[in-house]
């Protein structure tokens, strides 16, 4: 039987928390915005039109650098507490790339590792007989 490959993403604005689901204990890997609070500041002390321009090329270089790693799973499930999840998904629905991967939004809160460890697991436990490894 062949490999089911999934991924968990914890995510909101600035940063996203990468977890596979395997056997083995889970890791998080993580992707952070470059738009930071600090920027932002300076962006709108220069100038909000700029700020606001800044701010979207930034979201879109993050949302980018997801797509890319999801591009190497069969199922993903997007978690979080704002709307990034979903604003990522609408990108991805966009691309025929992404039309073979099974892609889901569920609504959580901020959580810590091991919450979001535990979510993933239990996301994919039920239904999953074969691991990445």
């Amino acid at each position: 039987m062949k490999n089911e490959y999934c991924l968990g993403i914890w995510m909101d604005h600035s940063t996203a928390h990468l977890i596979e689901f395997t056997k083995e204990p889970m890791e998080t890997k993580t992707i952070d915005s470059k738009f930071n609070h600090q920027e932002k500041e300076e962006a709108i002390n220069f100038s909000e039109k700029l700020m606001h321009n800044k701010e979207q090329h930034e979201q879109a270089d993050f949302y980018k650098k997801i797509s890319e790693v999801i591009r190497n799973y069969k199922e993903v499930i997007l978690f979080g507490p704002t709307d990034a999840k979903n604003e990522l998904f609408n990108i991805l629905k966009e691309n025929h790339l992404f039309s073979n991967i099974k892609i889901e939004v569920q609504q959580a809160d901020k959580m810590s590792e091991n919450q979001q460890h535990a979510f993933v697991r239990n996301h994919f436990s039920p239904h999953r007989t074969t691991f990445h490894k």
